[in-house]
């Protein structure tokens, strides 16, 4: 039987049993790959007090692209059950997503209502099912872990009446995987995102929200920052690890916040001063900084430590050969294309220049 992902902590919800999915089609560590895409742009909420607010939330939509794009995951069936009906579990696992108010192995459940994603599959019994949940958080109702629940036919279906709108369920076939993809680039969010929040009237709802999104936005950088780690083959740079660690804080900080005003009280200061710090450093810590130190120190192999923002000359595995190198793989990576202009050794031999040099260009795209 497939272990659960070993990086289910940085999972949300409906990724975590996508991840399980994935490694149970295509090996142990594939879920991965989720990390390649940082996160998706903000999408404006639809409705409730917070609509027109940005969110990086994804969509069950979004979810099912990146499982095409990342996990050799193809949906082949897609349908919303009713209440009670139990969905044909022939032919392998179904991934089910429901109101996680209604599901009694996980915190969420008689407390709140959010999508939740499990698996459900024959467990070669006959009467009974097998659910598996891949999910890893610690919430204020308790603590979330991975599991698999043997589930009688009958009690399922019990189970499944109790869902007021039903339950959308998803077969997927597995494709063969392509190479893993090049680490994608952590894009800033819009100018509006930070202070959508920080301004909004009903500051119990706003920072409830933004709770939720310090944690998603958390997640998904530690999760890229593991994928990076793979890539490399080696440990993850300090400043990275420094980067992750203010990310933590960030949301310890929101969570803090959010709990005062909901018991009435003051709200700390400076959260939204400490995100928008977080957000700069992102292009520190995984942007074009990150990308350069990464492919000059694998083109000259040496360790990203000796390289720092000095001349690149002083370096023997350095050369005109290795500079037309790493030029090559920068705009392949970015599909960018520099100025002809701005291609003069003085640009192509220092960290720095480097990076000045793909800014340009990514500004220009």
């Amino acid at each position: 039987m497939t272990a659960f992902p070993a990086h289910a902590q940085h999972l949300d919800c409906l990724q975590a049993n996508l991840a399980l999915l994935a490694d149970r089609h295509h090996g142990t560590g594939t879920h991965t790959r989720l990390g390649a895409v940082p996160h998706h742009p903000p999408r404006p909420l639809d409705d409730g007090p917070l609509a027109g607010l940005l969110t990086v939330e994804p969509t069950l939509d979004q979810q099912l692209a990146d499982a095409a794009a990342l996990l050799g995951l193809d949906v082949t069936d897609r349908r919303r059950s009713g209440p009670g009906e139990v969905p044909d579990t022939a032919g392998g696992p179904l991934y089910v997503v429901a109101d996680a108010y209604h599901l009694p192995w996980v915190p969420y459940h008689g407390t709140k209502h959010v999508e939740h994603s499990f698996l459900v599959d024959d467990d070669g019994g006959g009467d009974t099912l097998l659910i598996s949940d891949g999910y890893h958080n610690d919430t204020q109702w308790g603590r979330a872990r991975p599991a698999r629940l043997p589930y009688g036919r009958e009690e399922f279906a019990t189970l499944l009446k109790a869902l007021p709108d039903g339950a959308e369920t998803v077969r997927f076939t597995p494709r063969p995987l392509g190479a893993p993809p090049e680490p994608g680039h952590v894009p800033a969010p819009p100018p509006e995102y930070l202070p959508g929040y920080a301004e909004h009237p009903d500051r119990r709802a706003a920072l409830e929200a933004f709770t939720l999104e310090t944690w998603l936005l958390a997640r998904a950088r530690r999760l890229h920052a593991v994928y990076r780690e793979e890539r490399r083959g080696a440990g993850l740079p300090e400043p990275v690890r420094e980067h992750l660690q203010r990310w933590d804080a960030l949301v310890e900080h929101a969570y803090l916040a959010f709990r005062r005003v909901d018991r009435s009280r003051a709200e700390p200061p400076g959260l939204f001063e400490r995100a928008a710090e977080a957000l700069a450093q992102d292009a520190v810590a995984f942007g074009a900084g990150a990308a350069v130190r990464e492919v000059v120190a694998s083109v000259l192999q040496i360790d990203e430590a000796a390289l720092g923002d000095r001349d690149l000359t002083v370096h023997p595995e350095f050369n005109s050969i290795r500079m037309v190198e790493v030029v090559e793989i920068l705009e392949d990576r970015f599909a960018v294309e520099f100025d002809p202009a701005d291609l003069v050794p003085e640009n192509l031999q220092s960290v720095a220049g480097l990076c000045a040099l793909l800014h340009r260009a990514l500004d220009h795209e």
